[in-house]
């Protein structure tokens, strides 16, 4: 792609200065940022004296990706990092000279850093066993791990925002204006959080939020730490600054006054990672600690009709200097407006499947969006795509890891392989786990099996099947796998238990990935299993030194039979690299920082498109620094925060598409109840006011 002026400005020239770089999403600035990173190498700078800083590790992809195919030498030295692993390197690194400061019952001791996971499940061993006693959040109808994380969150939040972790009730409680019975949901929230805080002070845990604040205050303003890092990173690239928190500003904001060159890149109307900390406005106060400033503002991704259908959007959503369209937007999309949602579900795939088999487009350039992405609907969509020969992936962050069906299998296989633990599987899961790992099994003949074969918590032989009707019901084809995996399971226990997770990775090469069983080229199956493998051998590695004595393996299969929200993977980013369809939840799409050829957006009827999702235990708009201590949160100030999640969502996903928006709507959404969300509201709007306009023109002519 020829870069633009103000493009090259930014990736050929002004390389010794400090640079910020404005605009909205599409119009060049990570490729320009690519490109500056390629002439510092080329102009002799030492690889690794360039850092790439984002907000989460898999945006750095295009970054890793483009240098690897530049073939420059030392390319690949140039690191990439996040605000997390900057901080666990220089804690892991520094703690001797700040262990006695931060408050640990051993401070000469290492720590033990926790990923969510963990976080999890220590709350479970140490935290849960109070909530029970002293009858916490006994109004809130939701799952503990859903509780616990919010938790989290807000000592997250407390740490990223910079104010004390003591004040989270309070403030929450200040611009609260709702039921008083919430005051206390609130009160509570912060007990927890001080147990948890204690918790890890007494036993040298350091969750996500502790690593912030030890490094932010303990470890950056202290020469040493602050000139390792300054003085080996010379060169700057910080992208995406919109979806960082204050601390990460400040510490660049220091930065920058120590560097040879920077390049801070600001997405305007973005910060989409606000629940997790992001502050936009605070992000742009750095534009004034850099020397130049240059802004990009030529779409490089939609096109006229696309960007037409941005404009004429904002105008059914209300939004400030608002333009009118010079172009039809109606050019963009494809509308459908269905009774049902089976209805809608058979569209869809019907015009994926025109655009793959009659088009020829590549199935990686097509996403499929709704607010919510539920299991009914990930089912029956990519069921209908398999019939159509259509790969399909999916990406759902924060969901538990036992939702994920190659997961619950593995669980499953896992205590079906280990007697000992004395927790044989359900008939129900056995039946769900011979489905998932023997191709072309269908569950009512897996449970056929399942009924005759599964006795005392161990699968029989397969000859146990002696009447012949059966045996041709399911088939001997079948039949001959079952044995292969039941010999395997039989072949293991024979022998000495391996770790957990030496365990699911020899299960899954040497059965469930062979051809003729169930993860055998399925990418979410690939994907969630290797996960797996890496929660099991993070949680062995770090709960053995912490605690010798707990059994392990049979641990974690509780805490993950409990409902434990899964921590985020890189490889899934780079699963996104397969020539699939990809399915996900629209924020997540968004944070990603793709873009495709076309985006199916379903059940535009929903509510979730716009509204905020229930969190009795936390509130981002009130624990964040654009905050005005006293005001009151209250049902205009929601109103009017929705309507801007609406917007900026859907701007978002608009600037990330190049050709054709398809608009799903069943009048009934999954639960029965008719949908008239806000999406929905504006783009029949926006339809309406187009064809007036028409009228008119028609009219005056």
């Amino acid at each position: 792609m020829r870069l633009l002026k103000n493009q090259q400005a930014v990736a050929k020239d002004n390389l010794d200065k400090t640079v910020f770089l404005e605009g909205v999403a599409g119009t060049g600035k990570t490729t320009a940022a690519i490109e500056r990173v390629k002439q510092l190498l080329r102009d002799g700078v030492d690889a690794d004296s360039i850092l790439i800083l984002v907000p989460q590790a898999t945006l750095a992809a295009p970054y890793k990706e483009a240098l690897r195919r530049a073939r420059l030498e030392n390319g690949a030295d140039v690191r990439t990092a996040t605000l997390g692993s900057l901080a666990y390197q220089v804690i892991d690194l520094f703690w001797p000279i700040v262990a006695s400061e931060v408050g640990v019952s051993h401070p000469e001791d290492r720590p033990h850093f926790l990923s969510l996971e963990l976080v999890q499940y220590y709350m479970t061993r140490f935290i849960e066993p109070e909530i029970a006693r002293r009858d916490y959040f006994n109004s809130i109808h939701a799952s503990k791990n859903r509780l616990y994380t919010q938790i989290v969150d807000n000592l997250n939040k407390a740490a990223l925002v910079g104010f004390p972790y003591r004040t989270i009730g309070e403030r929450l409680k200040s611009a609260w204006t709702g039921d008083s019975a919430q005051a206390y949901v609130y009160d509570d929230a912060q007990a927890c959080a001080n147990l948890f805080r204690e918790m890890c002070r007494r036993h040298n845990l350091l969750d996500f939020s502790l690593q912030m604040e030890i490094f932010a205050k303990n470890l950056w303003t202290l020469p040493q730490p602050r000139k390792y890092l300054t003085d080996q990173y010379r060169h700057l690239i910080v992208d995406n600054i919109e979806e960082e928190s204050p601390i990460m500003h400040g510490i660049i904001a220091d930065w920058l006054e120590d560097c040879d060159s920077a390049l801070v890149i600001y997405d305007s109307e973005g910060g989409y990672r606000r629940f997790l900390g992001a502050d936009s406005i605070n992000a742009y106060t750095l534009k004034d600690s850099c020397e130049v400033k240059i802004t990009l503002d030529k779409p490089r991704v939609m096109s006229p009709e696309i960007e037409a259908f941005q404009l004429e959007l904002a105008r059914s959503l209300s939004r400030p200097n608002a333009e009118k369209a010079e172009i039809d937007a109606r050019d963009a999309i494809a509308y459908a407006d269905n009774r049902y949602l089976p209805q809608m579900i058979d569209w869809t795939v019907d015009n994926i499947a025109s655009l793959i088999h009659d088009q020829g487009v590549s199935p990686k350039e097509i996403v499929i969006l709704s607010a919510f992405l539920p299991d009914a609907l990930r089912f029956a969509l990519q069921t209908r795509l398999t019939e159509r020969g259509i790969p399909s992936r999916t990406h759902r962050p924060s969901r538990a890891l036992h939702e994920e069906p190659a997961v619950r299998t593995l669980i499953t296989l896992a205590k079906l392989a280990h007697p000992t633990w004395e927790n044989p599987p359900e008939k129900y899961d056995m039946a769900f786990a011979l489905t998932s790992s023997i191709g072309e099994l269908d569950l009512v003949r897996a449970r056929l099996l399942t009924d005759i074969l599964f006795r005392d918590g161990q699968l029989q032989p397969f000859e146990r099947i002696t009447d012949p009707k059966v045996q041709a019901r399911i088939t001997f084809d079948l039949g001959v796998r079952y044995e292969r995996l039941r010999k395997w399971i039989e072949t293991y226990q024979q022998d000495e238990q391996l770790p957990l997770d030496a365990f699911f990775s020899k299960l899954f090469g040497e059965v469930l990935s062979q051809p003729n069983f169930g993860f055998h080229q399925q990418y979410d199956a690939v994907n969630a299993a290797a996960n797996l493998i890496d929660s099991a051998r993070e949680f062995r590695q770090t709960v053995t030194r912490i605690e010798p004595d707990v059994p392990i393996s049979s641990e974690y299969i509780r805490m993950v039979d409990n409902g434990i929200i899964a921590n985020q993977y890189v490889r899934e980013r780079e699963a996104g690299e397969k020539d699939a369809v990809l399915l996900a939840p629209a924020y997540t799409f968004l944070t990603r920082n793709e873009s495709v050829d076309y985006q199916f957006w379903l059940n535009i009827g929903s509510s979730g498109w716009g509204e905020r999702l229930l969190q009795p235990l936390t509130q981002p708009y009130v624990l964040s620094r654009q905050w005005i201590e006293g005001e009151k949160w209250d049902d205009e100030a929601e109103v009017k925060a929705n309507q801007n999640t609406l917007y900026e969502l859907a701007a978002g996903l608009i600037r990330r598409c190049r050709q054709r928006i398809y608009l799903g709507f069943s009048q009934y959404g999954e639960q029965g109840y008719e949908q008239r969300g806000a999406l929905l509201v504006a783009v029949q709007s926006m339809l309406r006011r187009l064809s007036r306009e028409d009228n008119n023109v028609q009219s005056a002519s």
